[in-house]
């Protein structure tokens, strides 16, 4: 007997054995069962999801000898012709080689006359988008209303290019694509039947090279047995398909979390010598980035990737969330962009150096190389008289001062020097001279102590604790910071938590956690902060870990920040923010409502105010 492809020897031939449209199986079933059959059927979808199977079943199903059923016996002998393709009463037409008007005519001539041996006459035309628009119109009349004992089964892959009058007569099922990992289950199935040796990679892989088409599946199936000389290997199965190694894609991606240029470069030099469609790659990588975003918000679905689960675990872990989805939109932007490029190597290499320009990571200090976080800037607020300005500096003394230099005895430069944009926020000295300071003669005067900042209560920063003594007439200026008074490292504990928080510059999930913690305790050491439980998904290791870094920075000590889930004993920034955002809003509403203009406008044209509509100005 010769050799059956596995595309047709695996083909279904019952409701049961069909794998991916049980919302189609199941109300075919229910109206085969009940006696509630329509005349004409519409089956769409892409290639290779069952839309012929699907409609052959059907026609087994309305002609089994053993009566209208949903399990059709497969034994008899109208089961049997319909599954070899030569029963009489079953007319499959191809659409795409039969357009002209004139087949329709002759298909439909022989509607009329009852069936030879089945209970139904059912006509299969596939591609039905193909038929010609006389061709349609030709078959409109019979589709309505055809004989009872005829039935029409539709399948198309485009049925965008049916006109509406067909699909009005028609009940459509749209059967979907599959997902790769339900191919490769039934793969897995048919090779256990077939007893092939394969490894779980390489099913997965012909899994996801079919797209969602299980014959192309089946196809690929033969395929790399055939290639792997009755066995199915993962590298063999790569090179069949001419796909790239996802060992390359993770050291990639490795690189691009070190933010290493060299390896990057490195591994698409070793791309390269594979020949690779670059497009693939970029679309590969996509993929990659996707499945890492899922494992940082949902870490069980590396659970169906055992292959790559380490990796892609540990890759999630260095990686931060605003990278990944900085990288999935360039790589998207950098594939729909590919073709324009002269040579598809080098816009790969700027798609992936345009992920590291545009990298939102900490600045590196050139001299300290450490990390510095640069905090947003707070609110802007009308500058009290007393509260010392910033000046510019000269880098040359800020330089001093990372190299271990002493520039305290020399006095501090006017305002007109040159500004210090480009030095590191952590290097800029948190004492700076107030307006007197600046405008008097070098020589020995008195300075001012700077106000305590905005984060810390009026218990924490009493004048008469932090004034030091008054400097000889020999003392200098200072312009270095000046160490803190016991007083005041006492009066750090108590903490002002509704200022401190907008001055954190903290963004995405951390600044949403911060938002919503209310403070519990502070000893100087560590921060304890309550979370309501329907926030602990903002509570990660990553925006505790920032959450902790701008404490620090803000504070200028090491401090550790716990929180606990539990109901806040006080008010959290976002419950005032949103109480603050409620006042206004009702002070608008109040001031419209009594506003004389608009009283006018009401008594004039019987109007009433709409709740909600008026909004407050931005910044009352």
């Amino acid at each position: 007997m010769s050799y059956q492809v596995l595309a047709r020897k695996w083909r279904p031939r019952s409701f049961e054995e069909l794998v991916g449209q049980p919302h189609v199986v199941r109300a075919l079933s229910n109206a085969l069962r009940e006696d509630r059959l329509h005349h004409a059927y519409l089956f769409t979808g892409t290639r290779g999801v069952g839309k012929t199977t699907i409609a052959r079943v059907l026609a087994k199903c309305l002609n089994c000898e053993t009566g209208v059923t949903a399990t059709p016996c497969g034994r008899c002998g109208a089961c049997r012709e319909i599954d070899a393709g030569r029963f009489i009463d079953l007319i499959e037409v191809d659409a795409a080689s039969r357009t002209k008007v004139e087949d329709t005519r002759e298909l439909l001539d022989n509607v009329p006359y009852a069936p030879t041996r089945g209970r139904f006459k059912v006509y299969l035309i596939d591609e039905v988008h193909m038929l010609s628009t006389h061709s349609f119109n030709a078959l409109l009349k019979t589709l309505e209303e055809p004989p009872p004992h005829v039935k029409f089964l539709l399948a198309t892959t485009d049925p965008q290019k049916l006109p509406v009058t067909i699909l009005s007569r028609c009940l459509q099922f749209n059967l979907k694509a599959m997902p790769a990992q339900m191919i490769a289950d039934h793969l897995q199935q048919v090779l256990q039947s077939e007893a092939i040796e394969a490894e779980p990679a390489a099913v997965l892989q012909v899994a996801r090279a079919a797209s969602g088409s299980m014959r192309d599946a089946l196809s690929l199936l033969d395929q790399a047995i055939g290639f792997g000389d009755g066995a199915l290997r993962a590298e063999e199965v790569r090179e069949m398909l001419g796909s790239m190694s996802r060992d390359h894609l993770l050291r990639l991606l490795q690189a691009l979390a070190a933010a290493d240029v060299r390896a990057v470069l490195a591994v698409v030099d070793e791309l390269s010598s594979h020949s690779p469609d670059y497009g693939a790659v970029l679309a590969e990588l996509i993929t990659l980035l996707h499945h890492l975003a899922l494992a940082q918000q949902v870490p069980e679905v590396l659970d169906n990737l055992p292959d790559e689960r380490e990796a892609l675990a540990e890759l999630a872990r260095c990686l931060t969330p605003e990278d990944l989805q900085l990288y999935y939109q360039i790589a998207l932007i950098g594939r729909r962009d590919l073709p324009l490029v002269p040579e598809p190597r080098s816009g790969l290499e700027m798609i992936l150096l345009r992920m590291l320009a545009f990298r939102p990571v900490e600045v590196q200090s050139d001299r300290l190389q450490t990390p510095v976080v640069k905090p947003m800037s707070p609110p802007r607020a009308e500058p009290k008289v007393s509260e010392p300005r910033s000046v510019p500096r000269r880098p040359s003394d800020i330089l001093a001062q990372l190299e271990g230099g002493s520039a305290a005895g020399t006095p501090a430069p006017a305002a007109a020097a040159d500004p210090v944009a480009a030095v590191p926020v952590a290097a800029v000295p948190e004492t700076i001279p107030t307006p007197r300071q600046r405008s008097a003669p070098p020589g020995p005067v008195e300075p001012d102590m700077p106000e305590p900042p905005p984060w810390l209560d009026e218990e924490g920063s009493s004048p008469a604790a932090v004034v030091p003594p008054a400097p000889t007439e020999e003392a200098p200026v200072p312009t270095a910071p000046v160490p803190p008074h016991p007083a005041q490292a006492d009066a750090a504990q108590h903490l002002d938590w509704g200022a401190l928080v907008p001055s954190l510059g903290l963004g995405a999930v951390a600044g949403q956690l911060v938002s919503h913690c209310a403070l519990e305790g502070y000893d100087g050491q560590e921060l304890l902060l309550s979370l309501e439980p329907k926030y602990d998904h903002l509570k990660t290791a990553m925006s505790q870990q920032r959450l902790e870094t701008a404490v620090q920075s803000r504070l200028g000590r090491p401090v550790r920040v716990r929180i606990r889930l539990g109901r806040p004993a006080s008010d959290t920034p976002a419950a005032a923010a949103a109480r603050a955002r409620a006042r206004r809003q009702q002070a608008a509403e109040q001031d419209m409502d009594e506003d004389p203009v608009a009283g006018a406008i009401k008594a004039r044209f019987h109007a009433e105010l709409v709740a909600g509509s008026v909004r407050p100005v931005e910044g009352d």
